[in-house]
C-alpha cells in the first residue's frame, strides 16, 4: 500500500521531469498562449497608465495622438496591428510596434510556462488541483514579468502598485497550493527564499545605492517566494543568473559605448528573467553543478 501511494505521489517540484506531452496538454499549451495574448494587450494598459498614475480600469483605450476610442474589431491581439498596418484607423498615427510585442511576448510566455508546470494526467486528484493553482501563480509571475520589465526600461521604476500586491497574490496561490497538497515543507522553502532574497538585495541597496534602488529590493522578495517554492537550485540559479544576465549586458553597452559607468541601467528586466531561467533549468543546471563536484 505505502509503495502504491509513494507512486502515486507526485512532487510539485518535478512537473517538467513527469511531464508528458500529450495532445490535452498540446491543446492547455496553445490555449494558455491564447490567454497570454489577450492579457498582453491588457498588460500595454498597465505598461502605459501605472507610471503616469492614471486607472488601468477607466477611460476605455484610445488612440495616444486623436484620443479615439478604440474598437474590438482593431483591438485583436498582434492581428489587428497587422491589419491596421502599425497605424491609427481614425488619425492615422503610427501605433508603436512594441504594443503587439508585448502581447506576442506574454503569449509566448504564458505558452511556456503551461508547457513548464504541465504534469501526468493520471496523476492523483489533488496533485492536480494543487498543479493548477501553481500554474495560475506562475502566469501571475509571467504577466507581471512583462508589465515590469517594460515599465523598468521606460521609466527605470519598479512601481509599488504592482509589485506588492504581488506577495499577497503569489504568497496566497502558493499556500493554496500547498494545503490542497498536503505540504507544507516547500512553503517554508518559499518563505526562506523571500526573506534570502530580500535581505541580500536589501544590503546591497544600503552598500551601493546608486547601483540598486529600493524597488529591486522589493521585487527580489517576490521572485525569492516564487523560487525558494520551486526548489533551491532554482533559487539559487535564478537568482545568479540576474547578475550575469546584467552584468554582460552592462558590458556590452560599455563597449559600444551606449553608457559609461556611471549610467542608470535598469536591473528588474534582468532580475526577472533571472527568475525565469531558474524556473526552466535551474533544478537541473544546480544538480549538473554539484555533480561535477559529486555532491550529488
Amino acid at each position: 500500500m505505502e509503495r502504491t501511494r509513494e507512486r502515486q505521489r507526485v512532487d510539485l517540484r518535478q512537473f517538467q521531469r513527469d511531464r508528458l506531452m500529450d495532445p490535452v496538454h498540446l491543446v492547455v499549451i496553445v490555449i494558455t498562449g491564447l490567454l497570454g495574448l489577450v492579457i498582453g494587450s491588457f498588460l500595454n494598459v498597465v505598461i502605459y497608465r501605472v507610471p503616469i498614475g492614471k486607472s488601468i480600469v477607466a477611460p476605455p483605450s484610445s488612440c495616444t495622438s486623436c484620443g479615439a476610442p478604440i474598437s474590438p474589431r482593431d483591438n485583436i491581439p498582434v492581428l489587428s496591428w497587422i491589419l491596421l498596418r502599425g497605424r491609427c484607423r481614425r488619425c492615422d498615427a503610427r501605433i508603436p510596434a512594441r504594443y503587439p510585442l508585448v502581447e506576442a511576448a506574454t503569449g509566448a510566455l504564458f505558452a511556456l510556462t503551461a508547457f513548464r508546470f504541465a504534469i501526468p494526467l493520471d496523476a492523483p486528484t489533488t496533485t492536480v488541483v494543487a498543479s493548477v493553482v501553481l500554474l495560475v501563480a506562475a502566469l501571475y509571475f509571467a504577466a507581471v514579468t512583462i508589465a515590469l520589465a517594460a515599465i523598468d526600461l521606460d521609466v527605470h521604476k519598479l512601481p509599488n502598485a504592482i509589485v506588492l500586491p504581488s506577495y499577497i497574490v503569489v504568497g496566497t496561490l502558493l499556500v493554496a497550493a500547498s494545503a490542497i497538497y498536503g505540504d507544507f515543507s516547500q512553503l517554508v522553502s518559499a518563505a526562506i527564499g523571500g526573506a534570502a532574497l530580500f535581505g541580500a538585495y536589501f544590503v546591497m541597496a544600503l552598500v551601493y545605492p546608486g547601483g540598486m534602488g529600493f524597488g529591486d529590493v522589493k521585487l527580489a522578495g517576490v521572485i525569492g517566494m516564487l523560487l525558494g517554492f520551486l526548489g533551491w537550485g532554482t533559487l539559487i540559479v535564478g537568482a545568479f543568473a540576474a547578475f550575469v544576465l546584467g552584468g554582460v549586458f552592462g558590458v556590452a553597452l560599455l563597449i559600444g559605448r551606449r553608457a559609461n559607468r556611471k549610467s542608470g541601467i535598469p536591473f528588474g528586466p534582468w532580475m526577472l528573467a533571472g527568475a525565469w531561467l531558474g524556473i526552466f533549468i535551474g533544478e537541473r543546471s544546480w544538480n549538473w553543478y554539484l555533480g561535477l563536484f559529486q555532491l550529488a
